[in-house]
């Protein structure tokens, strides 16, 4: 009875194992028959829809910010900003007639059908861009049709409204966001927006790439320029007319404000536009030649080596020398311009008829040892700091070799390099009774609900106040009484000075000792001179006139006019 009973039990024991064994293989087979179906048959569908439903947190970055330049009023005038740009793309797997979407999209889109087709059947993306900044009524046809698969998106684009305005300064953003050249470099880390955590839920039917602000995500800070917009049109209206109508191969105006260092004016001919660099073949045009580019100032630089006489109490403005028209270094001889002989003339006739064995002979009653420290206290063999992205400088090792040639021909300013950017820095201690100041453009940076303002600039003493008068005093001469007249404007006392560098057939990659027959023609002046609002360079490369007197100076005038008549400066009534 008890053995029957066993065999019984046993046996439904048996039938329950088999039983579960056989669902369990049918579950099995069905979970792996589901899996092939969702990771094979219908594996896009599902990998666009996991991906448009699921919730990301993703790290996004707020808006980049502005920059303004302003005017003698404070009214601001909008330089960079974003802008919201329309593009279409098509998510690949949700097109079902790919030959006809093509032909469709072709049609309204200006493509070709085979272009469109190739992004159509792309397997490897959900997101294919078919067309960037469409038009509105490409917008609006796409809308009205509304094809499966394809989508509208929108991208926020960097967008100077004033086109190559200011180029120079402004510099570009690349397609990376980043900052390139110019203040757009230098300032980048405070432009770009801040950012912030985004949960952002997408479906496949709105599965759109776009820049956003995200919650946490904040706006960069607003950059607002020294530069005044009205100079600087006016600036870069007459640097273009003197670069065409000379025919010179580029050109460049520099205005401070010497009393801040403010840049009030900064233009360079050709320009870009910074809304379509990509099609600048030439790299060199995104450089700002006025401190990216070495010079030889030629004339302009007697000042600095006068000066520093002045200030060691070497000479004085009436001290005289006799010119005989050449000296003799070795074999190397060095005489006036047009092989002129001047006789006996003062400092100040040097400046003013502009006289290199004068400069020359200054160089040799300062010493050459001083003349080396003067020219570090200038700055010439350190950068300027300007919050502009890729300044340059030259240590000019080849003159502090020791030559004597090349401290003479230095104390006229060949042989001796810098940028335009780094006289002017030297410039401003004869307009500010002596001390020098550091030039830059970011005025303040407008954060949100506050204004910060940008760092101090250095001021160092170079000369004495004595001296810097002195020095002024000199400069006046120049354009009352010397080569520099045609700068004058009525009612103002300039000071100023000319110059006309040849350029050394190095600087022009010719490998070659000596100089060319191309020049750097320059006016360097500040007015009113003895109480200046403003500090102006004009430089060209090459002009097709023989001097600096028939090139940059006329330039120099009419800038000068406009600027005294723009600050409505009252005509002086002072004797120099």
């Amino acid at each position: 009875m008890k053995k029957t009973w066993k065999k019984e039990r046993k046996g439904r024991t048996g039938w329950r194992f088999h039983l579960v064994l056989i669902l369990f293989f049918a579950a099995g087979f069905l979970l792996i028959s589901r899996l092939v179906f969702l990771q094979i048959i219908d594996n896009g569908f599902y990998r666009a829809l996991a991906r448009g439903q699921q919730s990301t947190n993703t790290v996004q970055v707020g808006e980049r910010g502005d920059i303004f330049a302003q005017d003698k009023e404070g009214n601001r005038y909008l330089l960079a900003t974003n802008q919201k740009v329309p593009y279409v793309f098509v998510t690949p797997i949700e097109v079902q007639d790919k030959e006809g979407t093509a032909r469709e999209l072709a049609s309204l889109l200006s493509l070709t059908e085979e272009e469109v087709f190739v992004e159509l059947i792309r397997e490897d993306t959900l997101h294919a861009v078919l067309k960037k900044d469409i038009s509105e009524e490409e917008k609006r046809g796409l809308e009205e049709t509304n094809m499966p698969g394809v989508y509208l998106g929108e991208e926020l684009l960097r967008f100077y409204p004033h086109g190559a305005f200011a180029s120079h300064v402004l510099g570009f953003v690349n397609m990376e966001g980043e900052g390139q050249y110019g203040a757009e470099a230098y300032y980048d880390a405070q432009l770009k927006g801040r950012e912030g955590i985004a949960s952002s839920p997408r479906s496949p039917a709105g599965y759109l790439f776009s820049f956003f602000s995200a919650p946490g995500a904040r706006k960069g800070s607003n950059l607002l320029l020294t530069l005044d917009y009205n100079i600087q049109a006016v600036a870069e209206e007459l640097i273009g007319k003197a670069v065409e109508d000379l025919q010179a191969q580029a050109g460049s105006i520099l205005v401070v404000e010497p009393s801040s260092g403010k840049v009030i004016a900064m233009a360079s001919y050709p320009e870009f536009d910074p809304n379509f660099y990509e099609q600048v073949s030439d790299l060199a045009l995104f450089q700002n030649p006025l401190l990216q580019q070495l010079f030889e100032p030629g004339s302009v630089f007697k000042a600095v080596t006068m000066a520093s006489a002045l200030d060691m109490g070497k000479v004085s403005p009436d001290t005289t020398y006799m010119d005989r028209g050449e000296l003799r270094f070795g074999t190397n001889t060095i005489t006036n311009y047009d092989a002129r002989v001047w006789g006996e003339r003062s400092m100040g006739e040097v400046l003013q008829y502009s006289i290199n064995t004068g400069a020359v002979f200054a160089e040799q009653q300062l010493g050459h040892r001083n003349f080396v420290e003067f020219l570090k206290k200038f700055g010439i063999f350190s950068s300027v700091g300007i919050d502009l992205a890729g300044e340059v400088f030259s240590r000019n090792l080849e003159f502090q070799k020791g030559y004597e040639i090349n401290y003479a021909t230095a104390s006229f300013g060949q042989g001796v390099e810098m940028t335009p950017l780094q006289l002017v820095r030297a410039y401003t201690a004869f307009a500010r009774d002596g001390t020098m100041i550091q030039p830059h453009v970011g005025d303040l940076l407008l954060s949100t609900g506050e204004r910060e303002s940008t760092e101090d600039r250095e001021t160092t003493r170079v000369i004495s106040q004595k001296a810097a008068s002195q020095i002024t005093g000199m400069l006046v001469q120049v354009t009352e009484e010397g080569y520099g007249k045609a700068s004058r404007v009525p009612g103002y006392y300039i000071a100023g000075k000319t110059g006309t560098a040849q350029i050394s057939w190095s600087a022009l990659d010719v490998s070659r000792s000596g100089y060319s027959e191309e020049t750097m023609q320059s006016f360097i002046g500040y007015a009113p001179a003895f109480d200046p609002r403003f500090l102006a360079l004009v430089v060209l490369r090459d002009p097709q006139t023989k001097t600096a007197e028939y090139s940059a100076i006329p330039v120099f005038q009419k800038l000068a006019q406009y600027i005294l008549t723009y600050y409505e400066v009252p005509p002086s009534q002072e004797t120099p």
